[in-house]
């Protein structure tokens, strides 16, 4: 097997959609309705961005009208979202449903599902998070123990999830659990479940970050009663099912922008001021950036074009997150800066956020060392 990141070219409509991306955020901002922050697509939740977000078509974009969609391409929606994180803008209410658990319904739910959640989240109205880590369970997804034993009517659901990023202020999440118990082949056995977050049963618990901020959970289930309804595709069908989602979660420009809006604190500081040195600096910085963005325009045309680029998502998110991460350790060298969560100086406080959420870039959806090894077996190099 090899590794297929072929060149891809936006199509001619995105200059003119990006242009209309532009002039929505422009507006937001002088309204003061948010301010840029980085990581935004983790702690900038707000509903009410999200549901102008819908009322402008760019939520749900590439899913049918049938379903509340807008019938676009992933390149579209590619142009969107990049222009909604270079922004920092607040998109962590939508981000899980937009990026991979709405594609997850609309490929394995059931008619019901999709009609009950699709046009509510293409309108912004609806929220889902993530259902899959453990305490014991992180990236080896396939040791998970959170189980569903069948009952009449449906099925009674037990275990810990972790790292469920706003589930104390989104409606569902989509469970993967033990359907039967472990065997020799690891992977079979497991299903998914949509789950409601709000019924009896559920215990939230925060993780803060270092800075204090309250975004990842733990998610305790104590004998809850689903429906059958409830089941996400097949049952046992749960592992293809969930690794079908990690092309969406690992390739996007979530992966190495995240600190992009330090970079442009930066560059305002600077202006015309910049010495060599810096200006050098700058340029390295913005050609791994071009690198970056090529690979996860590909992945996304590859997406687009119906294939499952899982080796390539891979790349792109060990890649992206170190960059996240080198480009604010090279921010902090270029410039003399203190630092501060909280300060008044804007890339005082941009860099102050981006040191305490660094710790997480190279964890989330997957730690980088578990990728690289995904990547060499798709090599064929173990």
């Amino acid at each position: 097997m090899s590794v297929s990141l072929a060149p891809a070219v936006l199509p001619a409509s995105s200059a003119t959609l990006r242009e209309e991306v532009r002039e929505f955020l422009t507006a937001e901002l002088a309204a003061r309705r948010f301010v840029p922050r980085c990581d935004s697509w983790l702690g900038g939740f707000d509903p009410q961005f999200s549901k102008r977000l819908g009322d402008h078509g760019w939520l749900g974009m590439t899913w049918p009208k049938t379903y509340g969609g807008h019938e676009r391409s992933a390149l579209d929606r590619y142009v969107v979202t990049e222009e909604l994180l270079a922004a920092g803008a607040p998109v962590a209410a939508h981000w899980i449903g937009d990026r991979q658990s709405g594609p997850s319904l609309l490929r394995y739910g059931s008619e019901e599902q999709k009609n009950r959640y699709l046009p509510a989240m293409a309108r912004g109205e609806h929220f889902f998070a993530i259902g899959m880590s453990e305490p014991d369970s992180g990236s080896d997804l396939a040791s998970v123990r959170t189980k569903a034993d069948r009952i009449d009517g449906g099925w009674l659901l037990n275990g810990r999830k972790i790292w469920c990023s706003g589930a104390h202020r989104v409606d569902h999440f989509i469970l993967l659990c033990r359907t039967e118990p472990p065997s020799d082949n690891r992977h079979a056995g497991l299903s998914q479940f949509v789950v409601n977050l709000n019924v009896p049963g559920i215990t939230i618990r925060p993780i803060h970050l270092l800075n204090g901020e309250h975004h990842f959970n733990e998610v305790i289930i104590d004998n809850v009663e689903i429906s059958e309804e409830c089941l996400l595709g097949e049952v046992g069908g749960g592992w293809a099912q969930v690794t079908s989602e990690l092309a969406y979660e690992r390739s996007g420009p979530e992966r190495f922008l995240s600190t992009f809006p330090t970079l442009v604190a930066l560059l305002r500081r600077l202006g015309s001021q910049a010495d060599r040195g810096q200006k050098v600096a700058i340029g390295r910085l913005a050609a791994q950036l071009r690198a970056l963005r090529g690979m996860s325009v590909s992945v996304a045309s590859a997406l687009d074009g119906g294939h499952a680029p899982n080796v390539e998502a891979a790349l792109v998110k060990d890649l992206g997150t170190r960059f996240e991460g080198d480009l604010v350790e090279q921010i902090r060298l270029l410039v003399e800066t203190q630092p501060e969560y909280g300060a008044d100086d804007e890339l005082n406080h941009l860099l102050g956020e981006s040191f305490l959420h660094m710790p997480g870039f190279t964890l989330r959806g997957g730690t980088n060392e578990i990728l690289r090894g995904v990547v060499a077996r798709g090599l064929g190099l173990r």
